[in-house]
C-alpha cells in the first residue's frame, strides 16, 4: 500500500467514505457488511471529520488486503463515481501511482518465471520462485568467514551445513533493514534476490517501499563511466524514473554479484585513486536502503567499509534442505529414474554433500537421467566437475556428433572410458577452457563479441560453437557473453591451467591458489573417472611428465617446506594457522588426485608433523580426505603426529576416522569424554592427555572412556572437573601404571611425577 497515496485519500475523500465503499462492491449486502464492521470497530471515534479520516484509513486497509490486485484501479474507479477529478489529479502527479505500479508489472512478467539453473539452456525450464524456494535454507550470520576462492569457500559451506541455525523467510522482513546475503557459487542468491522483486511486486514485503531498482554486477562492469546515480537509473530503468527525485521517495536497491564487480577492490578501499565514476556510484548505494548479494568473501569485505549501517542484518543461503531436494527430484525427474538418482545421493557422500546446491542437484539428475550407458564417478570433488563439464560438452558444443568416448569390458561388468582421439574435440575444449582461464586471472565475468571473436578465431559462428557453456546477454551496449555460471568458468580455467603450464608455474600462480585441488584432482589416473577426458589437450606437453611434476612441485613448494609462506596472502583468509591450514590443503589435494605415497613426497610427508583434529566444525568432505590421507600415512609404516577428539557423538566416518588413527599416533588428545569400541593398539601411545575439567563425569564413565588408553601411554597429563567423586580411585590407577612422565591438574593441585609419587607415599604413611 502507497502511503502517500493513502494520505490523500484520507485527507482529501474522508466525509465521503461510505459512498466510496459502495463503488466497491457489485453486491450491495456486502458493502454494508464492510461499512457496519468499520463502525463496529471504531464506536470512540466520533461523527466529526477526526473519525472520519479514522474510519477512512481503516476501510481502505481492508480494501488492499481483500482485493490487492483490484486495489489501485478501484480507487480510480470509485473517485471518477464521486467524481472526485481533483483528487484524481492530484494522484496522477504521483509518479509513483502509476509508474511504480508498471515497474511491479515489469518484475512479475520478468521473473515470476526464470530459466531454472541446469544445462539444458537450450530448452529451459521455467522455475516458479513462489513456490520452489520453501525449501530453500536461510541462515542468520553474525560473522562470515574471511575467505576467498573456490576451494575455501567450498569447505566453509560444507562445515557451516552441519551447525547452523535456521531463519525463515518471513522474519527476513519483519523489520525494514538492509540485507548482505551470502552464498557459494550457485547456492540460490539470485533465486533470493529474484524472490523479493516478485514478492514486492505482489505487496507480500516492504510495504512501504514506493521504488526497488535491481542491478547485477556483471552488467554494471560494462558502464564504468556512469557518473551518477540518476544516470545509471535512466540506462537501466528509463521507463520509471522520468523526473523521479530518489531523495524524496522510499527507495531499495538490489545488487546481486557483488564479487563479479571488476572494481571490487576499489569499492572495499576508496581513495583518490579511483579512476572509474561507477565504483563511486556503487558505493553511494548504501547511503539509501539496499540488498546487496555475493560469493562469502565479497560481501565480507563490503560490510567492513567506511559507511556503517547497524540497521543491517546479513544472512547465508545454504540452498535446499532435505524435503527441497526430495521435492525437486519428484517434480523434475521422469518416474523411472526417481529411484536411480536418490540412490546416487545416497551412496556418494560428495553428491550428496552438493546436492543442497541447486546447480549441482539440476546437473546430477539430468546426468542420471540422459547418459545412460556411462556409470559416472562422484567419487571425488573433481569427479563431479569433470562430469558435469562432460554432460555439457555432449549437450551443446559436441558439433562433430561422433561419439565422444567408448566403453569397453561392458561384458565384464567393468567399464573403462577412452577419449576417441579427436583433434577437434580436443581443440574446441582447450578453446573454451582458454577463454575460462583468461577471463578468471584478470576476475572478469562478462566479455564482449569482439574479445570472443579474439579468443575463437577462425572456428566459425561462436554462437553455433559454443553456447552451452557460454551464454549471450542482450545489454543497451549490445549482446555481451559470459560463462554459463561461475563455477564452470572456474572448472575450465583449472583444466586449461593443467594442460599448458608447469607444475611450477601453477604453484606460483597466486590466481591459481583457489584451484589448487581441482587441479591435482585432475591428475588421477583411474580410467573409470571423466577426468581423463580433460587432460593431454596439449598436444606440447606430456601428459605423465604433467601428472607427476604437478604433484612433485606441490610437495616441495613453499606450501610446505618454508616457515615463510610465498603465498601469505591466503593465511590472512583464513581462521586457523598456516600450518594446519597447508597440511589440510595437502590432504584434500592428495585425495582429489587419489594418490599414494612416491618417493618424491616422501621426504616432505616425513619432516610435517600431521595431525587430525576431529570436532564439530569438520564437514563430511574434509573427513573422507582424512580418511584417505591417514590410510595411505599408516600403510606406508609412519605414525600420525596427533589426534585430537573435542567431539563425542561421532558420524561413522568419523569412527573410521578415529579408529584408523588411534591404531598409529603418536600423541592423543581428548577434550571429551567419548566411548568407542574397535580401536586396536599394539605399541604403546607416547602420549595421552585428557583435557575434561569441564565435564562431571562418573567414575563408571571415566573407566569406560580413558582407562584402557592410559594403560598404554608413556606420558599422561590429566585435568580433571574439581567435583568428581573418585579421585582417590583414580589416584591408585595411576599409581599401578608404568608411566615416565605426568602431569595432573586437579582443583589447586598440580602434580609431576615425582611430585605424585611423594604424595602418594605420604597418604600411604597416613592411612597406615
Amino acid at each position: 500500500m502507497d502511503i502517500r497515496v493513502l494520505e490523500i485519500l484520507v485527507n482529501k475523500v474522508s466525509s465521503d467514505w461510505q459512498k466510496f465503499a459502495f463503488n466497491w462492491f457489485v453486491d450491495l449486502n456486502s458493502a454494508i457488511a464492510i461499512i457496519d464492521n468499520i463502525n463496529a470497530n471504531n464506536l470512540n471515534a466520533g461523527k466529526n471529520a477526526a473519525g472520519k479520516k479514522l474510519k477512512m484509513r481503516a476501510l481502505l486497509t481492508v480494501l488492499y488486503e481483500q482485493y490487492p490486485e483490484d486495489y489501485e484501479s478501484m480507487i480510480t474507479s470509485s473517485l471518477k463515481y464521486l467524481k472526485r477529478n481533483d483528487v484524481l489529479e492530484e494522484l496522477e502527479k504521483l509518479d509513483k501511482f502509476n509508474v511504480s505500479a508498471a515497474l511491479k508489472d515489469f518484475y512479475i512478467q520478468k521473473f515470476k518465471e526464470i530459466d531454472e539453473l541446469q544445462p539444458l539452456l537450450k530448452i529451459p525450464a521455467n522455475a516458479n520462485l513462489s513456490n520452489n524456494f520453501i525449501d530453500m535454507c536461510v541462515v542468520d550470520v553474525a560473522n562470515m568467514q574471511k575467505n576467498a576462492g573456490y576451494t575455501a569457500e567450498r569447505m566453509e559451506f560444507l562445515k557451516k551445513k552441519i551447525n547452523y541455525k535456521l531463519i525463515s523467510y518471513s522474519e527476513i522482513f519483519k523489520h525494514e533493514k538492509s540485507l548482505l546475503i551470502a552464498g557459494i557459487a550457485g547456492i540460490g542468491k539470485s533465486w533470493f534476490l529474484k524472490k523479493c522483486l516478485i514478492d514486492w511486486a505482489s505487496n507480500r514485503i516492504w510495504e512501504k517501499v514506493e521504488f526497488v531498482f535491481f542491478f547485477e554486477c556483471r552488467l554494471l562492469n560494462l558502464y564504468e563511466n556512469i557518473s551518477n546515480m540518476k544516470e545509471l537509473l535512466n540506462i537501466f530503468y528509463k521507463n520509471f524514473t522520468k523526473d523521479l527525485d530518489i531523495n524524496n521517495h522510499n527507495i531499495i536497491f538490489v545488487i546481486d554479484g557483488l564479487d563479479e564487480f571488476k572494481y571490487l577492490n576499489e569499492l572495499i578501499n576508496p581513495g583518490s585513486s579511483i579512476k572509474f565514476p561507477i565504483v563511486n556510484v556503487l558505493s553511494e548505494v548504501q547511503k539509501y536502503n539496499h540488498v546487496v548479494a555475493g560469493r562469502v568473501y565479497a560481501l565480507d569485505q563490503f560490510q567492513n567499509i567506511s559507511i556503517k549501517h547497524y540497521n543491517r542484518l546479513t544472512i547465508q543461503i545454504m540452498g535446499f534442505n532435505e524435503n527441497g531436494i526430495n521435492n525437486y527430484i519428484e517434480n523434475n525427474v521422469i518416474e523411472n529414474k526417481k529411484e536411480n538418482v536418490k540412490t546416487i545421493l545416497k551412496e556418494s557422500k560428495i553428491a550428496k554433500a552438493m546436492s543442497s546446491v541447486p546447480f549441482y542437484l539440476s546437473a546430477i539428475c539430468k546426468m542420471i537421467v540422459e547418459l545412460k550407458q556411462i556409470k559416472i564417478s562422484f567419487l571425488t570433488m573433481t569427479d563431479l566437475h569433470a562430469s558435469i563439464f562432460f554432460y555439457f560438452y555432449q549437450k551443446h558444443v559436441n558439433i562433430t556428433k561422433e561419439p565422444f568416448i567408448k566403453i569397453d569390458d561392458l561384458s565384464k561388468g567393468h567399464h573403462i572410458l577412452k577419449v576417441m582421439e579427436s583433434k577437434q574435440h580436443k581443440k574446441y575444449i582447450f578453446i573454451i577452457c582458454k577463454i575460462a582461464y583468461e577471463l578468471f586471472v584478470k576476475s572478469k565475468v562478462v566479455f564482449s563479441i569482439e574479445e570472443f571473436q579474439k579468443f575463437t578465431s577462425g572456428l566459425g559462428k561462436v554462437e553455433d560453437q559454443f553456447f552451452g557453456f557460454i551464454e549471450r546477454v542482450e545489454t543497451n551496449l549490445g549482446y555481451q557473453y559470459q560463462f554459463v555460471h561461475l563455477t564452470i568458468m572456474e572448472f575450465c580455467a583449472s583444466v586449461y591451467a593443467f594442460n599448458n603450464f608447469s607444475g611450477k608455474e601453477i604453484i606460483d600462480n597466486e590466481k591459481l591458489a583457489s584451484c589448487l585441488s581441482m587441479i591435482c584432482g585432475l591428475t588421477n589416473k583411474s580410467q573409470n573417472s571423466l577426468v581423463t577426458i580433460l587432460v593431454n589437450l596439449n598436444q606440447n606437453r606430456c601428459l605423465n611428465q604433467s601428472r607427476c611434476c604437478l604433484f612433485k612441485c606441490l610437495v616441495n613448494s613453499n606450501y610446505f617446506n618454508d616457515d615463510k609462506i610465498s603465498m601469505i596472502h591466503i593465511c590472512s583468509l583464513i581462521h586457523y594457522n598456516c600450518s594446519r591450514y597447508y597440511n589440510n590443503l595437502f590432504i584434500e589435494c592428495f585425495y582429489e588426485s587419489q594418490s599414494s605415497f612416491t618417493d618424491d613426497m616422501k621426504p616432505t610427508i616425513d619432516k610435517r608433523m600431521w595431525g587430525i583434529l576431529i570436532n564439530d566444525r569438520k564437514c563430511y568432505y574434509e573427513t573422507f580426505c582424512q580418511n584417505y590421507f591417514v590410510n595411505h600415512l599408516i600403510n606406508s609404516g609412519r605414525q600420525l603426529s596427533k589426534l585430537t577428539v573435542c567431539k563425542n557423538n561421532l558420524s561413522d566416518e568419523e569412527k573410521d576416522l578415529l579408529i584408523q588413527c588411534s591404531s598409529n599416533v603418536r600423541s592423543l588428545i581428548f577434550r571429551c569424554p567419548i566411548k568407542f569400541e574397535g580401536w586396536k593398539r599394539e605399541n604403546n601411545l607416547e602420549w595421552l592427555r585428557i583435557r575434561i575439567s569441564n565435564y562431571l563425569i562418573s567414575e563408571i564413565d571415566f573407566k569406560e572412556c580413558f582407562l584402557s588408553w592410559m594403560k598404554v601411554c608413556e606420558k599422561l597429563e590429566v585435568c580433571l572437573h574439581d567435583e568428581i567423586e573418585f579421585i582417590d580411585n583414580f589416584y591408585k590407577w595411576i599409581h599401578n601404571l608404568n608411566i615416565q612422565w605426568l602431569l595432573i591438574s586437579y582443583r589447586a593441585n598440580r602434580f609431576n611425577l615425582e611430585e605424585f609419587k611423594n604424595f602418594i607415599t605420604s597418604k600411604i604413611l597416613l592411612n597406615e
